[in-house]
């Protein structure tokens, strides 16, 4: 399980931001693709990125003039969200892969949480509310609407966009400025954190997580538990890495279905399979 996601992880960031020649002239693909969105957190400002980041599509059409009911984002969402919910966290984001592969380097102690974690995770909902919806209306651009979420935080951006941009035109390097230097403050916080607490980002602020997260009670994937034959060994909260209980594992909106409790379970008693 764990060397079949981290190879679905791999390949799907690389088929996602697979078009070389933009890394390679520091430009965006704007082809017929990017009118289509790819379910996890990937920057549309990528110059790799084929696909669109469906909270972008959201706050562009919410940029729009008027108000603008984005039923075609919606509909992608509840389409995702009702046939994997946060599996999509676990399995097809790129940035929570980075997250991912930034907790394996072997420094500090490791922690699931961070202290206070049952306030502070409800900062994605914070973030999804004032950042993607509010903010992208009227809070932060008054009546020039702006993208707050991807202008002010989006670490993803600044990582898979903004970076690979800037190191290759001369034009953007001219540009630079303090909104960059704030942006890039988030990212370096996010990544060095991401080595001693498993995905800050996305347990605390990611707004794509909290939308995924409403849907993890009835979405298609679930990871199904077998109470009669569980030997309440706790082994699958052991290895949850974001520390659910047995009862709360595959339901919790914080689940990101990754597995991990299925492969450490003794009994077999949790399995991916559809609810009954």
């Amino acid at each position: 399980m764990k060397k079949l996601r981290l190879m679905v992880q791999l390949l799907f960031t690389i088929v996602t931001n697979g078009y070389v020649f933009g890394f390679m002239n520091g430009k965006i693909y704007q082809g017929k693709l990017k009118y289509a969105c790819v379910p996890g957190l990937n920057c549309y400002s990528c110059p790799g990125a084929v696909g669109s980041c469906p909270i972008g599509a959201l706050q562009a059409l919410l940029n729009q003039r008027g108000l603008t009911v984005p039923f075609a984002v919606l509909g992608f969402f509840f389409l995702f969200g009702s046939l994997l919910g946060r599996f999509i966290c676990g399995w097809l984001c790129p940035f929570g892969f980075v997250q991912d592969l930034l907790h394996k380097i072997p420094l500090f102690k490791k922690r699931k949480r961070l202290p206070g974690h049952h306030i502070l995770k409800y900062g994605k909902y914070v973030v999804l509310i004032l950042f993607v919806l509010l903010g992208s209306m009227f809070l932060f651009g008054g009546f020039a609407k702006v993208p707050a979420f991807c202008k002010y935080i989006c670490p993803s951006g600044t990582l898979f966009g903004a970076l690979p941009l800037i190191g290759r035109n001369e034009m953007l390097q001219a540009q630079v400025g303090g909104l960059f230097f704030w942006k890039l403050g988030i990212l370096a916080v996010v990544l060095v954190l991401s080595i001693k607490v498993y995905r800050p980002f996305c347990q605390y602020l990611c707004p794509l997580g909290a939308v995924y997260g409403w849907f993890n009670r009835f979405s298609l994937v679930q990871i199904c538990w077998q109470e009669e034959k569980c030997l309440s060994c706790g082994a699958c909260q052991n290895a949850c890495p974001v520390d659910l209980s047995v009862k709360e594992i595959s339901r919790s909106p914080e689940c990101i279905r990754c597995g991990k409790c299925v492969s450490a379970c003794p009994a077999e008693c949790l399995s991916f399979t559809h609810p009954k």
